[in-house]
């Protein structure tokens, strides 16, 4: 081959790469954002996502906006490293890390909307939704193994129910922290005793989803579990042999909040629109499946009500969320 040929064919090579280069970057553009969609970047579970996608489409949003669905530590991941250059206009996500990420990068937009909270939350998220938790029992397993029924969190540490607990991993799961906190709470000095005597009576089944817990316990894998308050006493309604029980050492709630990237342009504007129609419209499905009075007005059945319901004396953050991972970890 010729030096002229093969500076055409270099030539010729350049021009490829760059038009298979323009046209993955043309692919890399989101379609939702070209045509002015705003999208919703969300750590909610199927339920919460289909009561807000339900309320955005009978208000008229349909077609102008796309849900992407993430977990929590990879959309926490993504507000705390990109800030405001995240794709999404829209986020609900774990307050803590709303928090957190404001904190990091104010790149939340103060609410045009008054969101008529029963509590007090900062001025740029509202509360969707909240978490309480429990322990809960299956009854014909405890029978059959003649356990007691436990009514603390350290009575789930007792050698009797070696290899019969299901906890969530608080590495991969947010409702593993509702029950660290309630350990460090109540026994202070004592809770790594306390934690590493859990963990070794769950053994195999530490789960790494919230939800695992309730699952193992449903299917009489194991005789107790701590999880998500509302998922036992739905299963108990539904005639399931599962009991709830409030421990001793409180029931503790995390919250998942909406809040509006301030990107400062027309979408930001719809944004904070549809923000508003999920926080007045969605919150009669919420509530349903997430039965915890958020707002003025609304009220829960008294059998949905923990009997120790607790608030951790320090603010909730992600830093504070890291050094009770590493006390978790450490316990092991």
């Amino acid at each position: 081959m010729t030096t002229s040929s093969k500076t055409i064919k270099a030539v010729l090579l350049s021009i490829v790469a760059f038009s298979l280069m323009l046209a993955l970057a043309g692919c890399g553009n989101d379609s939702s954002q070209e045509a002015g969609k705003v999208v919703i970047s969300t750590n909610a579970d199927e339920e919460a996502v289909a009561a807000m996608e339900a309320a955005l489409k009978s208000a008229g949003y349909e077609g102008k906006f796309v849900i992407q669905s993430l977990g929590t530590s990879e959309l926490g991941g993504k507000l705390l490293a990109e800030g405001s250059d995240i794709e999404a206009d829209l986020v609900t996500m774990s307050s803590y890390f709303i928090e957190s990420a404001q904190a990091e990068h104010a790149m939340f937009k103060d609410l045009t909307f008054q969101s008529k909270a029963l509590d007090s939350y900062p001025s740029y998220y509202a509360p969707i939704l909240g978490n309480t938790g429990s322990i809960f029992v299956n009854t014909e397993v405890l029978k059959e193994k003649g356990l007691p029924m436990p009514t603390s969190i350290k009575d789930l540490t007792r050698p009797e129910y070696k290899d019969l607990v299901s906890i969530p991993n608080i590495m991969h799961s947010s409702t593993a922290w509702l029950l660290v906190q309630a350990i460090i709470s109540e026994y202070g000095d004592e809770a790594g005793t306390v934690m590493h005597d859990l963990i070794v009576n769950a053994g195999p089944h530490l789960e790494s989803s919230g939800s695992g817990p309730i699952k193992k316990v449903e299917a009489g894998e194991v005789a107790a579990g701590f999880g998500l308050r509302h998922q036992a006493v739905r299963a108990n309604a539904d005639g399931a042999p599962i009991d709830f029980v409030d421990p001793v050492e409180g029931n503790f709630s995390l919250t998942e909040s909406i809040a509006v990237v301030d990107k400062d342009n027309a979408t930001t504007e719809l944004a904070m629109k549809m923000a508003q129609t999920i926080i007045e419209q969605a919150r009669g499905e919420l509530i349903t499946n997430y039965p915890v009075a958020l707002y003025e007005g609304e009220k829960v059945d008294d059998v949905n009500k923990p009997a120790y319901a607790k608030v951790f004396a320090k603010p909730l953050t992600v830093e504070l969320l890291e050094k009770h991972q590493k006390a978790f970890n450490d316990a092991k």
